[in-house]
């Protein structure tokens, strides 16, 4: 199943981006476990939330999956909380219409005029998949891998890593929930540094290179590593030579 959730930037309800989601029972059929989710934000209405947004216009902004739920014990509702698992947000806002100004959701005509009032509204893969489309959550999880790591001709892109890392992004959540957010270098964490619009974002590094291992088993204890695009970019500075984890944090100090 396929899914948008709501979270306004004012609510009664108790949600965690990335980590929790507050709504009540009767959404529960629409929420089952392993349901994929994509955030939606509605229009700013104060201009005091400004900050904590990516754009004021309506958009997209993030990714994740749902995961274990169970009842709100303080709501005499029988309200619930699902679980949010492999959060992942997206870079830039992606607003709610195309180019061709069509609506990215498939709106049915007897919903026109109401449409966007449920906080959860159940979409096809292919919405889905458009809206992914739009962003560079594909690429975000390890874009400077695989900048330096793929062969790409005009026309077309020959890919040259083929792992199991690459296609499961669930091997990235594991490595960020042992390793944490912040930078393994610098210590940078975009959460403590920018708020709620930096939650979630830090790139995963890949210990060995895809490009000179090929196909392989990935341990996210000791193969990934979390990294700020700075640094990221510093160990693949050099193409003859990409740099340690120790030899990076090592130049960083001394400097």
């Amino acid at each position: 199943m396929y899914a948008i959730i709501t979270q306004n930037d004012r609510s009664a309800w108790k949600d965690k981006t990335g980590e929790l989601y507050h709504h009540p029972k009767r959404y529960l059929r629409l929420l089952k476990p392993g349901t994929k989710i994509i955030y939606y934000k509605g229009r700013l209405q104060e201009k005091k939330y400004k900050k904590f947004r990516l754009t004021a216009d309506p958009y997209y902004f993030g990714i994740g999956e749902i995961g274990n739920q169970y009842i709100d014990p303080e709501s005499t509702k029988k309200d619930y909380y699902s679980e949010i698992i492999n959060y992942q947000a997206f870079d830039i806002p992606i607003p709610i219409k195309d180019d061709n100004e069509q609506y990215l959701e498939e709106i049915p005509d007897s919903r026109k005029g109401n449409y966007w009032r449920d906080a959860v509204r159940i979409i096809t893969k292919e919405v889905y998949d458009k809206i992914l489309s739009l962003s560079n959550i594909n690429y975000h999880i390890d874009n400077v891998e695989t900048e330096f790591t793929t062969t790409i001709t005009e026309g077309k892109t020959k890919k040259t890593y083929s792992t199991k890392y690459e296609r499961n992004p669930k091997l990235r959540q594991q490595a960020l929930d042992i390793h944490g957010y912040s930078c393994s270098i610098c210590g940078f964490n975009f959460l403590e540094r920018y708020g709620e619009i930096g939650r979630g974002f830090i790139h995963v590094h890949h210990v060995n290179p895809l490009s000179q291992t090929g196909e392989q088993i990935v341990d996210p204890k000791t193969d990934l590593v979390p990294v700020c695009p700075n640094c990221h970019s510093m160990i693949h500075r050099d193409k003859n030579h990409i740099l340690t984890i120790e030899e990076l944090k090592l130049i960083f100090n001394m400097n």
